[in-house]
């Protein structure tokens, strides 16, 4: 079993601290960028415009990760103190948030230039495994999103939480939604479908919000909310949402002609 007492500060330059969650953003952004570009960017219309679509995604995961969770998650908290919303910096981001916003933008800036956005939202569902992964080792390193109590070997211990061994549920979150994720899309873009625009995005919704319910088993329920409907979490909920929008986008691409 392990003892996690990680520093949430990474590391700190001069007055400035860097923590891990901001550097999983960065530098799940950049690596995103780079693979895009380099490899899942097919459409040439795209490739003049990616740089450009790029600033568009970040503002959408900032803006809508924050909504996200201040809607989904803390609404009554926010209602009370609506300047907090601002304060990104004290923590509080949905992935379902951030997803809206990455759809909202890119169907304004895809309609903008003219362009399906599909082909946008494809390439965006390629490389988003790679910030997931990340993102969830970033929680672990901060001793957030937790899980159950368990006896378990690989069981952890957080420090800054309690004296209980816990699953460490976003690792976990970390494997499934982060790397085998990313694999599983690699394997689809070989397919006949993946020429049908909005085929790989629904291939995402899928894999990502079915490794996701079931995780959510392993994991506390946020504490302001606890369980919502027939014992389930917010984030299940959302994920039996979009799992069903997946499921729809999915077969309409898929290409039965073989």
């Amino acid at each position: 079993m392990f003892i996690n007492n990680f520093d949430p500060v990474a590391f700190s330059l001069f007055s400035l601290e860097f923590r891990w969650y901001s550097l999983a953003y960065i530098f799940g952004i950049l690596a995103g960028w780079i693979l895009a570009k380099r490899f899942f960017i097919k459409d040439n219309r795209l490739k003049g415009k990616f740089d450009d679509y790029i600033t568009v995604v970040i503002l959408g995961i900032i803006i809508g990760g924050r909504l996200g969770y201040v809607i989904f998650y803390n609404l009554d908290y926010y209602s009370l103190n609506p300047v907090e919303i601002f304060k990104i910096w004290n923590g509080g981001m949905s992935f379902h948030g951030g997803l809206l916003g990455v759809i909202v933008m890119s169907i304004w800036f895809a309609k903008r230039h003219n362009h399906k956005p599909y082909i946008y939202l494809d390439v965006v569902s390629s490389v988003a495994p790679i910030g997931i992964f990340l993102g969830r080792i970033a929680n672990f390193m901060n001793s957030e999103l937790y899980g159950k109590e368990t006896t378990l070997p690989w069981g952890v211990k957080f420090d800054k939480i309690d004296e209980l061994y816990r699953h460490p549920s976003q690792l976990y979150e970390a494997f499934f939604e982060g790397i085998l994720l990313f694999f599983i899309l690699i394997y689809f873009q070989k397919s006949s479908s993946a020429k049908n625009p909005g085929f790989i995005s629904g291939i995402f919704l899928v894999f990502y919000s079915t490794f996701r319910f079931l995780i959510e088993f392993f994991r506390i329920p946020d504490e302001q909310l606890g369980y919502i409907l027939f014992n389930l979490s917010m984030g299940q909920i959302l994920c039996l949402i979009f799992f069903t929008f997946g499921s729809y986008l999915t077969l309409k691409k898929y290409d039965y002609q073989k």
